[in-house]
């Protein structure tokens, strides 16, 4: 019987048309995709329950829950540029086991390191949110979730990490197997902590936060077994000499991580920036936020399991210096990618109040003001899902060649400039309010998605491709 994830043919074979190199992409995206939805199922509980505590409890988790993704994807994007020096590493050479394992090792240590610093930072929430000038009582509130929540931090980074090497070594179909496991763990424990059940004591919005602790943890121990005992995994002996430096790979995946990092905080920041916008109109704008850029993130995740793969097969195709190949393998992403955020916005488009339903009892009276907001946002979500799309594509694929510095740069410029400048521009001083702040995450996607295309078409002009 296959294992989940079995690896396809030797991992540098470039495949020999444009349909070989779909079936290779569906093949090792599918399952990322799949536990990528699962992990946004996972967060979905969370708003669910949280959702039914009032809008003080959801403004609190908004806001906290905001910080800690911020944080998160940092430092995700950061370690998990070990996905393209190891994938250029199996290009070059199929049976590269020390260097995988140097590279998995390297990656762990920066896990560790940066995790414990932005740790105690997190401690310092209800200071940052009032530093943004949020309402003193949600801060407080968000406060104290965060100093339960904060402790998922190390345990899913070094999480991320194993993920991340498991794919490129061809095992991807592991991840959907953890996610399932997470999304049990979560379910069971907000039914558990935040109403009470079972003969456990009510403990509302921080119980949310015990109950996400507790799924990390699950999380990184299913991990670590995989990687012990999953028969391909423990050739590389990944946990193997875990003591011992490898300065000069540290180096090359910090190299390539920051400008990741920086481009993630970048994107978060920016639709994590809107909600403290929001926060500056009314509470009700927040829940409608957060509801509305949760049913767009879902739907986001499947250009983002892409991306993934992308940056992978990619960078096989680079450690191989296949130039026919890392255009093969980067455009049928873009392609595979946008054609299904088109499918998306379409949906979405056309019953709003359907997806609505699932965060909120769009009968009562006592949301109707979070629905209306809520709807008017997801029509504008629709129409940026092609942009999202292509842009996080686009810039997997140019992860897959090692180019990461101009791609932050242009992150900069669009979300920040572009994006958040009108977003501030027709919220506030043209009076648009809350529908002013989504034309601004619309202009900041279309812009960064425009340049970043422009750019992969232009690799070879560039000098992005191998010698």
């Amino acid at each position: 019987m296959a294992h989940p994830g079995a690896p396809t043919p030797r991992a540098g074979f470039a495949p020999a048309t444009w349909r070989d190199e779909l079936a290779a992409l569906v093949r090792l995206a599918g399952p990322l995709v799949g536990a990528n939805l699962l992990q946004m199922a996972v967060y979905a509980v969370d708003v669910m329950f949280v959702s039914r505590l009032g809008p003080v409890p959801l403004a609190a988790s908004t806001l906290g829950v905001f910080l800690l993704s911020l944080v998160m994807w940092a430092l995700i994007g950061f370690t998990g540029a070990c996905a393209p020096v190891i994938a250029a590493e199996l290009g070059r050479r199929s049976h590269a086991v020390r260097e995988v394992r140097r590279s998995f090792r390297m990656a762990m240590w920066m896990a560790v390191g940066v995790s414990l610093f932005f740790m105690v930072v997190l401690s310092h929430g209800e200071r940052l949110l009032l530093l943004l000038g949020q309402n003193p009582v949600v801060a407080a509130r968000s406060g104290a979730f965060l100093d339960i929540l904060l402790w998922v931090v190390l345990p899913n980074v070094c999480a991320a990490v194993m993920r991340t090497v498991a794919a490129a070594v061809g095992r991807q179909g592991w991840a959907v197997a953890v996610t399932v496991l997470a999304l049990l763990v979560n379910i069971l424990g907000n039914w558990l902590l935040v109403f009470g059940h079972a003969g456990f004591s009510a403990r509302g919005l921080e119980g949310s936060a015990i109950a996400s602790c507790g799924t990390a943890a699950a999380m990184l121990i299913a991990w670590v077994a995989i990687l012990c005992f999953d028969p391909v995994l423990r050739r590389y002996r990944l946990f193997g000499r875990w003591w011992r430096p490898e300065w000069r790979r540290m180096g090359e995946i910090a190299r390539l991580g920051l400008p990741i990092a920086l481009t993630f905080t970048l994107e978060g920041a920016l639709f994590g920036g809107a909600a403290f916008l929001m926060g500056l109109i009314s509470v009700e704008a927040v829940d409608a936020h957060a509801v509305a850029l949760n049913i767009a993130a879902i739907a986001f995740q499947v250009p983002f399991g892409l991306a993934q793969a992308a940056t992978i097969r990619v960078g096989l195709a680079y450690g191989a210096r296949d130039i026919r190949w890392i255009g093969q393998a980067g455009w049928a992403a873009i392609a595979l990618g946008t054609g299904f955020m088109l499918t998306t916005a379409v949906a979405i488009w056309l019953t709003p109040r359907l997806f609505i339903a699932a965060y909120l009892d769009t009968a009562d009276p006592a949301h109707a003001a979070v629905v209306a907001l809520a709807t008017q946002f997801l029509a504008l979500a629709a129409m940026f899902q092609l942009f999202d799309g292509a842009q996080a594509v686009a810039a997997g694929a140019l992860r897959g060649v090692q180019d990461t510095r101009v791609p932050m740069v242009i992150a900069g410029f669009g979300y920040w400039v572009a994006g958040f400048g009108t977003a501030i521009w027709l919220g506030f001083y043209a009076g648009w309010g809350g529908v002013g702040i989504w034309t601004g995450l619309l202009v900041g996607l279309f812009v960064v998605s425009g340049l970043l295309v422009l750019r992969w078409s232009m690799r070879a002009r560039l000098g992005l491709l191998p010698i």
